[in-house]
């Protein structure tokens, strides 16, 4: 489903789930939670079992028009240590790439590390190719 608003349940599955994705970065607050689901441009996805309504899983959609056409970018896919290989990244994935494609998205991309080895996997089986260009970052808080 998509996040519609930053509810308490919410805020604590990021600050579960975030952590497993990156060390290095906190879990968003519930102002920036606030902001990012009422962001036009961009859909926080919820995977959650159906039978507790605990979050399995998030994704973050982000899409946006640019002068060569409309294109959406995959971000921060996390799901529980505890529910994976039980199909939720996939099924979050799909969900992402049906709703890039409601929006006229061209292209989805996404970038994932190479240690990640089951996310790389689920990516190529489900359609991703890899590209043969250089990802470049400038770190504006350094």
């Amino acid at each position: 489903m998509i996040a519609d608003a930053a509810t308490p349940q919410l805020l604590a599955a990021f600050a579960t789930l975030i952590p497993q994705l990156s060390k290095s970065s906190p879990p968003p607050t519930q102002a920036q939670l606030i902001e990012m689901i009422a962001a036009p441009a961009t859909d926080v996805l919820v995977a959650t079992d159906v039978s507790s309504g605990d979050v399995l899983g998030l994704l973050t959609l982000v899409v946006f028009r640019i002068p060569t056409g409309v294109r959406a970018w995959i971000e921060d896919v996390v799901v529980d240590g505890a529910a994976r290989g039980r199909g939720v990244g996939e099924a979050l994935n799909q969900y992402a790439l049906d709703l890039a494609r409601a929006k006229g998205a061209k292209t989805v991309d996404l970038t994932s590390r190479p240690s990640r080895e089951a996310a790389n996997r689920l990516y190529q089986r489900i359609g991703f190719v890899a590209r043969d260009t250089n990802v470049y970052r400038y770190d504006l808080e350094s």
